[in-house]
């Protein structure tokens, strides 16, 4: 099917997709290049001359995990800090030394001092004679940070956390010096394992540090013969430092020593979590199944040494990315390369005969299995006789493209960057992911959900299956017991609680939310805070969808009284066709000729995102006036819920056109609350789109945003100050002063990039304050991250159940440097109960934890797209909106005109 096309092609670029440095950086990604402490800067050295191009399988070898007769090696080059539990933690984590002096976070807040570096070259001086006794590390005592609240009820929770409890006394740190030296490391690693009578089996080695759970005299010398030449070399062992079981040294190859018992359950490792193969959920109508598995990481908290288990599923498409080739030539032969880089270009796909996952950045199609590459050795081979002799497979078509995965650029020990590419065969590599087609069936997804969202009850199962199989498996449980780890048999119950109700106010009444927190029945009845008359707007459709038009406007009329909205007769304007450019010329010329429209609504056939994008551009950036675009199958499909549809469409118009439709009981006041969020654009060579969203007025009900665009590796600390100063400005313009006090919620950061946040954004943004004479508010800023593995089960039944929302813990599961809870705010309908982290990196505004949680629940209130409260407080959804539109659709900053309105609704 490939051959005979007639069309050589350049190979593409992934879409415009760039590979993005390590990171997160100012904007939670892309800023890879921002340095937080200091480097030594090293020589440029040359780059490799040209990329190694090798096979799957053959261009990644597997890390040695920590076992009996096995050595840990690492590079000697300096990586960067990766949370933990990941296997390319080296060991002795360095950690960021903030200032003392820092004028932004309290001490109680600040990171601990870093430890003197584990790692070094062996040295080539000579030893003194008595060496110094070793270091005896000290548990640091800290005084206890305060971040314990204690308003509302105390309520029994589960946490998907096990505690483990560590039965060696110590484990000791010896340095290893070879003499003469010994370059190689994997010969070091040989010449330490000839030894392990001496060290035991139980060893974690990365070629110059040895750990141990046993003692050895302070100084040991051995001898060894290289057999390379003969040449006998001295090995010398001298114990450095003495560390308590469960020192934050300890954790990274306690992580790599999980991972090994993973394995042991006969549980294959793809990416970052391990899965059974084995045992899959089959959805044969759709072509899909589903592996079961599980992500863990060892981590310590303010409760302790801990395991935090979740229960994770791989979605794996039954069809090869070969058997979607073949299905596209079927459909299109004419254009079918640029079709096959649409439909394969940046998707993950899965390699079963070794279990890697790839991104697909590119399709040689110049390549075909027949090729040859070069082997690590030096020797050629085909791709047909690699995987042959390698994996016993026999390659079906030999007259295949070759898929392209690009790896990161990773740097070696001296320096050069190595830089390579990753050849694949359609034909062994399986697409993964839900297909985008199955994303917009609704019985598909139930069908999906269904096996994936597992309910507390099920989750807790999971769990306790894991625990079991470990105890149960001897080899598992040894491998543990080595090391002196020992898991508990559950999960780890505590207290946590529940916040107080709040009281929704409208325009003429308030209430109590209910249990469930949702207040959908009393918005549709009571007037909002205050809405917007809607006079002159301008209704577009096309010919035949001229019934569910009029219909849409009969139900509007008939819903705008019980609210309080005053609606008019629009502009009818029948469109010929729905085509994208008679949409775009005729709102053009209304809005060119009618300068009094207030709303643009648009009626459209089908889910088209090329008109979607067009409607608005054309209406936030080119002529700005809000606009709402509504699918006719929304008007058509569901006639009975018309009535509860067109209320929806309503208040989502009355938000846009600048109304107010609730509000929560604010005791804070001058108080400004910012949202800040990112978005990737991928279409556009990953730029980040940043959103920022500010309250100008005291109960929080009116609201100013801007966007700023940014490309890779660009500071955007200019722009966040114009952002920053134009929301100070309007504050002023409506309440005539400034904001006393301000609260950031900034979303999309990682814990690596904490400190970035609090000693480069944070500062930066204070700087804006110099703009106004004597100007010095108070601050509170919170990273807020929704991707967490933490889950929260109800521990008041037998059997867990979700928590209710305003659920909240402070406690045992929070980080140890910072100030931080976890707040469920919404309501779960389905699986299990996940909370949302706050972590407080800065608080000169003093409020208490108390103040903290209630203001974040609050805000969860205020999100009028939903009336029920949210995952996350309502600046930061707007500001994820706001992104997301700009990056996804409108590719440009929004007109200024439109910065007061939530037009991006």
């Amino acid at each position: 099917m490939f051959q005979g096309l007639g069309v050589e092609t350049i190979p593409r670029s992934a879409m415009g997709q760039t590979v993005l440095p390590w990171g997160r950086g100012i904007l939670g990604r892309g800023m890879g290049d921002m340095e937080v402490k200091p480097k030594a800067v090293m020589p440029l050295r040359p780059s490799f001359p040209s990329p190694n191009v090798m096979p799957a399988g053959d261009s990644k070898v597997e890390r040695m995990p920590l076992a009996p007769g096995t050595i840990l090696g690492r590079g000697l080059m300096e990586s960067p800090p990766v949370p933990l539990g990941r296997t390319a933690i080296p060991l002795g984590r360095m950690l960021y030394k903030a200032p003392t002096d820092s004028p932004f976070l309290r001490p109680a807040m600040l990171p601990p001092p870093p430890s003197p570096p584990l790692l070094s070259a062996p040295q080539v001086t000579p030893q003194p004679e008595s060496p110094p006794p070793p270091l005896v590390e000290q548990m640091e005592r800290k005084e206890p940070v305060m971040k314990q609240g204690s308003k509302g009820t105390a309520f029994p929770l589960g946490l998907n956390l096990i505690k483990i409890h560590c039965k060696n006394e110590a484990v000791y740190q010896y340095h290893v010096t070879f003499s003469p030296n010994v370059e190689c490391k994997s010969m070091r690693f040989g010449m330490m394992k000839e030894h392990r009578s001496v060290t035991g089996d139980v060893t974690a080695f990365d070629g110059s540090i040895l750990y141990l759970p046993v003692k050895l005299p302070q100084t040991v010398e051995l001898t060894c013969q290289r057999k390379t030449d003969g040449a006998e070399i001295s090995i010398k062992l001298q114990m450095t430092r003495i560390l308590e079981p469960s020192s934050d040294l300890c954790i990274p190859f306690y992580n790599v020593v999980f991972r090994r018992v993973m394995r042991m359950l006969d549980l294959k490792l793809v990416g970052r979590n391990f899965y059974d193969p084995t045992n899959p959920t089959v959805l044969q109508q759709y072509r899909l199944q589903i592996w079961p598995g599980y992500s863990a990481s060892i981590r310590r908290t303010d409760g302790g040494l801990f395991l935090l288990a979740d229960v994770s599923h791989k979605v794996i498409r039954n069809d090869s990315v070969l058997d979607v080739m073949n299905a596209i030539y079927q459909q299109s032969s004419d254009n079918f390369q640029d079709e096959c880089t649409k439909h394969v270009i940046g998707n993950i796909v899965i390699t079963r005969y070794n279990n890697h996952t790839y991104l697909i950045d590119d399709i040689d199609w110049n390549k075909t299995p027949k090729d040859s590459f070069t082997m690590s050795d030096g020797t050629e081979i085909t791709f047909l006789d690699y995987y042959s002799k390698n994996y016993g497979i026999t390659v079906r078509e030999a007259d295949q493209p070759l898929l392209i995965h690009r790896p990161r650029e990773k740097q070696t020990p001296q320096g050069k960057l190595q830089r390579g590419e990753i050849l694949l065969l359609p034909e062994l590599s399986y697409m993964t992911g839900i297909p985008e087609k199955m994303r917009k069936d609704f019985r598909a997804m139930k069908d999906l959900t269904s096996q994936i969202n597992l309910s507390p009850k099920q989750h807790h199962a999971s769990l306790r299956n894991l625990l079991h199989r470990i105890e149960e498996n001897k080899a598992a449980s040894r491998e543990m017991s080595q090391w002196g780890l020992c898991l508990d048999k559950d999960v780890y119950r505590t207290q946590g609680r529940i916040l107080p109700l709040e009281r929704i106010y409208l325009r003429n009444s308030s209430l109590m939310t209910s249990e469930d927190l949702n207040w959908t029945k009393e918005i549709m009845r009571e007037a909002a805070i205050s809405t917007i008359p809607m006079y002159y707007w301008a209704l577009f459709y096309p010919k035949r969808a001229v019934d569910q038009a009029r219909e849409l406007v009969n139900v509007l009329e008939k819903v705008s009284g019980p609210i309080g909205m005053k609606l008019s007769q629009p502009a009818w304007v029948e469109l010929k066709d729905d085509r994208t450019e008679t949409y775009a010329r005729t709102i053009k010329s209304i809005l060119g000729t009618e300068g009094k429209i207030q709303m643009v609504v648009c009626i459209i056939t089908g889910t088209r995102d090329d008109l979607y994008g067009a409607i608005k551009k054309l209406c936030c950036v080119q002529l700005p006036v809000p606009s709402q675009v509504i699918n006719v199958r929304t008007i058509v499909s569901q006639p009975i819920k018309l009535r509860s549809i067109a209320q929806k469409i309503l208040l989502q118009i009355n938000c846009k056109l600048g109304g107010e439709l609730w509000g929560v009981d604010i005791p804070l006041k001058q108080l400004m609350v910012i949202g800040m969020d990112v978005y990737h654009d991928p279409s556009r060579g990953m730029r980040s789109v940043v959103g920022f969203v500010a309250s100008t007025n005291h109960v929080l009900t009116k609201w100013y945003s801007r966007v700023v665009f940014q490309m890779p590796h660009q500071e955007i600390a200019d722009s966040l100050k114009l952002c920053l100063v134009g929301a100070l400005q309007k504050f002023y313009e409506v309440n005539h002063c400034l904001p006393e006090k301000i609260a950031v919620y900034r979303d999309g950061v990682s814990d690596s990039q904490l400190t970035t946040v609090a000693h480069y954004e944070i500062p930066q943004l204070q700087t804006c304050f110099d703009a106004f004479e004597n100007y010095h508010p108070k601050m509170v800023v919170f990273v807020v991250q929704k991707k967490i593995s933490t889950t929260l089960y109800s521990a008041s039944t037998e059997h867990f159940v979700s928590p209710v929302p305003g659920t909240v813990i402070d406690h045992t599961v929070t980080c140890r440097d910072w100030v931080d809870f976890f707040l469920l705010a919404h309501h779960v309908r389905q699986g299990c109960g996940i909370p949302t982290h706050y972590i407080c990196v800065l608080n000169t505004a003093n409020l208490s934890p108390d103040h903290m949680q209630r203001l974040t629940f609050k805000l969860c209130h205020m999100y009028w797209n939903w009336p029920g409260t949210i995952r996350v407080p309502a600046p930061c959804k707007y500001a994820h909106k706001l992104a997301f539109l700009s990056g996804q659709f409108l590719h440009h900053e929004p007109a200024i005109q439109l910065s007061e309105k939530l037009f991006f609704l």
